[in-house]
């Protein structure tokens, strides 16, 4: 009887330093795991506001609290049991917890390359895994994840400084000091998605919304090398994990919103970019209403900032995807970009002119004719400019055989428009190249239809004269109102 009264009662509850992990029946950690703490009290770990998912348990390493100590280290996954192999991840996980201060390269040597050996074990484990993850092991690499990743201490991004004039590709770009670490994180986190062994319907309970967009925020780095690795692991998350698709082309595009119309500040537009360029190749035809207002919408006004030549050709790319699959969007896209053509940025202009042909060489005849007329008024501008390579890029359209081809099936309506910039290059730009240029394109319009091409000149002819004669009576009209006296010398 007295047994029995004392087994009800509550057991002691073991020192901190005895805290089982996992289950609660697995021994303590095998060494230490140390949470460094920055100057002033911040803490290197995750920002706080990644929650895990409900029922998860909570972990010592999640909130800093409990800490692990003992003087020999884990044994490698080889040397112990397959039954005992999840155990041991999940050890060597939270122990992967800790997170250093990597400011100073001096402090926790040991503790740093400890870890550093841990989180390589952990990506061969994942690597070499011969069935499928079970939930324990999702929890604790999520969990492990978001610590090392969901940082709140990023370095302070610098001003944009992609304007006119200030290259961005010159300017060294900012590496995270602990990327050493860093890097293996991301590799775990890689194999872990991209394994045949993981199974989206259980993991996307760890890798939820919230999960993808502390990801999504994560692409503002400034170090490239860490925007490589997201790059990748998003497009395979968003591969692997179907339920999420709706939700991450939002995200990102809620991330174009903000970066078009408030801050023009971002770091990773060209990575989302890339990513949506491979979306945007797989999707079904016809294509849904959705995705047709995500290029009005988005794609279209990301044009717009100073800094579009850091992600342009990414740009480019995912507008052509959308032509190339939709032939109708041609007219859409054409007078997009006539809506954001630039006035006073030469290289700027140039790249517009270089993706104008991408999407013409698209395009079909209906489409074309539809927006023809605003089209050759601003070719026509851009061929007169005093910068040679805008000049010279307006004129290399003619040597691209589908355009030459659209050209000459309404060569009635658009030799009218661009006869007189023509005309003024051919007699006075200052640059000899693209004097022959127009030349060659004033050629192939006389030689397909030489009697409406001397209808041109003569209009083009009268128009200078009219213009001259008006231009004398207004002189003249000035210099009697002058000798009258009604208007002073100068005035």
């Amino acid at each position: 009887m007295i047994k029995q009264i004392l087994g009800r009662l509550p057991k002691k509850t073991g020192k901190a330093g005895d805290a089982a992990v996992g289950n609660g029946t697995e021994p303590s950690n095998s060494y230490s795991v140390v949470r460094s703490v920055e100057p002033g009290g911040n803490k290197r770990a995750g920002n706080g506001e990644y929650q895990p998912p409900a029922g998860s348990g909570s972990s010592p390493a999640m909130n800093g609290t409990v800490v692990y100590h003992s003087n020999e280290p884990l044994p490698a996954f080889k040397d112990v049991p397959v039954s005992e192999k999840q155990n041991l991840f999940v050890r060597k996980a939270t122990l992967c917890c800790a997170v250093y201060d990597f400011a100073d390269p001096t402090k926790n040597l040991k503790e740093k390359e400890m870890k550093r050996q841990t989180l390589m074990e952990l990506v061969d484990y994942v690597t070499s895994a011969n069935g499928k993850f079970s939930e324990v092991i999702m929890l604790e690499i999520s969990k492990m994840v978001a610590i090392n990743l969901f940082r709140s201490s990023n370095p302070t991004p610098r001003e944009n400084k992609a304007i006119e004039g200030v290259d961005m590709e010159e300017e060294e770009p900012l590496m995270d000091p602990a990327w050493s670490h860093l890097q293996i994180v991301y590799e775990v986190f890689l194999r872990f998605v991209a394994s045949q062994e993981t199974d989206a319907k259980l993991a996307k309970r760890y890798i939820d919304h919230s999960f993808i967009l502390k990801l999504l925020d994560l692409f503002d780095s400034e170090d490239p090398r860490e925007r490589d690795y997201l790059k990748t692991i998003l497009h395979r998350i968003y591969g692997k994990f179907m339920v999420h698709r709706p939700f991450i082309r939002k995200a990102i595009n809620n991330i174009f919103y903000r970066f078009v119309f408030e801050t023009e500040k971002h770091n990773g537009v060209a990575e989302l970019l890339e990513i949506l360029g491979s979306i945007i190749n797989g999707f079904a035809l016809p294509l849904k209403e959705e995705h047709k207002l995500f290029l009005l919408r988005v794609l279209v006004p990301l044009h717009k900032p100073k800094s579009v030549a850091m992600y342009h050709q990414q740009l480019s790319y995912c507008i052509t995807q959308f032509v190339e699959k939709d032939c109708k969007l041609a007219d859409t896209v054409i007078r997009g970009l006539l809506k954001y053509w630039p006035i006073t940025n030469s290289s700027k202009e140039v790249m517009f002119l270089g993706e104008l042909e991408e999407v013409l060489e698209a395009t079909q005849l209906a489409e074309f004719q539809r927006c023809m007329v605003p089209l050759f008024r601003q070719i026509a501008h851009s061929m007169n400019s005093s910068h040679f390579q805008v000049a010279e890029r307006a004129l290399f359209l003619w040597n691209n055989d589908h355009i030459e081809n659209l050209i000459k099936q309404n060569y009635k309506v658009i030799l009218p428009i661009i006869f007189p910039a023509l005309e003024r290059n051919a007699r006075g730009h200052w640059n000899q190249a693209v004097r022959s240029l127009t030349l060659n394109v004033r050629k192939i319009f006389s030689d397909h239809d030489s009697a409406f091409f001397g209808e041109c000149m003569q209009k083009f002819d009268d128009d200078e004269l009219r213009q001259e004669e008006s231009s004398s009576k207004r002189e003249a009209l000035w210099k009697r109102l002058e000798e009258m006296g009604g208007i002073p010398n100068g005035g």
